[in-house]
């Protein structure tokens, strides 16, 4: 028998947009070097690997194809959504999941998966020497998280128009940089793109990490604690953001669109 692996397209109600995760269902604890050779087959921005633990709950790990990162909101939402879909949980029980940013979880609302991940603002800072240039935009505001460089520009046509220079950007000390702007659409309160060469992914299409960033940032800024961001890739990603005292509140819809097992073990 193989391990099942399926990929889902995350903060998307459609297939072949928002952003897709592979998510790997694994009966228990797997070798690095055998999470990162498959994480570079999938070759998707991210793989998510599951396993139980007592209790119920789950050790979740996140890979891109180069690289494990600490937090990932998409593939979180993915995997939830394929062990409700796979019935391993029941449809109405809250996923639990141990990961390096600590206890995640993630729940059924309405027909969306909402996720409670730690709030990660920035702290505003004087831009380092080379991110300006690198993305080749003038900014408004320049801050600092945890993992990225959050940068605000004028305004949304300055984010969907950016071409930033991916190799520079590689050599910057974050994981990645958050481009974003005030929506100039109502359906939306703000826009963004993410950038993270150095952690394998030229253009992330839909960042959940990324939002617990630009939620309270954006909050702040608007003076609301409900807001609706829309990641403007090329495949486009809708989340839905609440601040709820040091933590987010981010929800969106997932599809599957393919369902396998890996037999190379």
């Amino acid at each position: 028998m193989g391990i099942p692996i399926y990929q889902v397209d995350a903060f998307t109600s459609e297939p072949f947009k928002g952003n897709p995760a592979a998510v790997c269902l694994l009966d228990g604890p797997a070798d690095d070097a055998w999470m990162r050779r498959v994480a570079a087959e999938m070759n998707l921005s991210e793989t998510a690997f599951a396993a139980p633990r007592s209790g119920g709950d789950f050790d979740l790990r996140w890979f891109t194809p180069a690289v494990e990162v600490d937090l990932c909101g998409h593939a979180t939402l993915a995997t939830a959504h394929i062990l409700w879909e796979t019935s391993i949980l029941s449809p109405n029980a809250r996923a639990r999941f141990h990961t390096k940013s600590g206890v995640l979880t993630a729940a059924r609302v309405d027909d969306r998966v909402e996720l409670d991940f730690p709030a990660n603002p920035p702290a505003p800072i004087e831009p380092p020497d080379g991110l300006l240039d690198a993305l080749g935009i003038a900014a408004t505001y320049v801050g600092r998280t945890r993992f990225d460089y959050l940068v605000e520009v004028a305004d949304a046509g300055a984010v969907r128009a950016a071409a930033p220079d991916i190799r520079r950007l590689k050599r910057l000390d974050v994981r990645g940089v958050m481009i974003t702007a005030a929506s100039d659409e109502d359906a939306f309160d703000f826009v963004s793109r993410f950038f993270a060469p150095g952690a394998g992914v030229d253009e992330d299409p839909v960042t959940g990490s990324a939002h617990c960033a630009l939620t309270p940032y954006w909050a702040t800024k608007l003076g609301r604690d409900e807001l609706v961001g829309y990641q403007a890739s090329a495949r486009g990603g809708i989340v839905r953001c609440r601040v709820v005292g040091d933590r987010v509140r981010l929800s969106g819809h997932a599809v599957t669109v393919l369902r396998g097992e890996l037999v190379a073990l």
